[in-house]
């Protein structure tokens, strides 16, 4: 099976410290992404992330290194081709100017889910950025809806 990538690139008016917070803190999470979320952020440390009550995304933080990366496996709990752990994904945070450049990276993804992955993150990027910039984006509509 041919397992591809996704890349995304964003710029986020707050600091590298500000944006970092947004992965490991479950209140600061669920405001960009998803309904109820768990975090354990250390090596090691498993997370679930209930997007709309059907979609749970579960996996593990492989790296962690403060306000500069955070590496976790990912996966779906009731997916049979993207099962927890079955893929990675990577955020770097860099700082740039007056702000960070976010680097999401999606690796080991097989190529049909490609499409469906890179929706979500186009999704979820700009909502990220919304909440770390001091904006509210509201309620994120795929938290209410289910995806597949």
């Amino acid at each position: 099976m041919i397992s591809e990538k996704i890349i995304k690139e964003i710029f986020i008016e707050c600091r590298p410290e500000t944006l970092f917070t947004f992965f490991i803190d479950p209140d600061k999470m669920v405001k960009w992404m998803g309904r109820h979320i768990l975090l354990e952020p250390r090596i090691g440390g498993k997370y679930r992330i209930d997007v709309n009550g059907s979609d749970i995304a579960m996996g593990e933080y492989l790296e962690i290194v403060p306000y500069e990366k955070i590496l976790m496996t990912w996966g779906w709990e009731k997916s049979k081709v993207v099962p927890p752990g079955s893929s990675k994904v990577e955020f770097k945070l860099t700082p740039y100017e007056k702000g960070t450049k976010l680097i999401l990276t999606h690796y080991d993804l097989p190529a049909r889910e490609i499409p469906s992955h890179q929706q979500g993150w186009s999704h979820y990027m700009p909502r990220i950025k919304d909440f770390a910039e001091g904006k509210d984006p509201g309620v994120d509509p795929w938290s209410v809806v289910a995806m597949h």
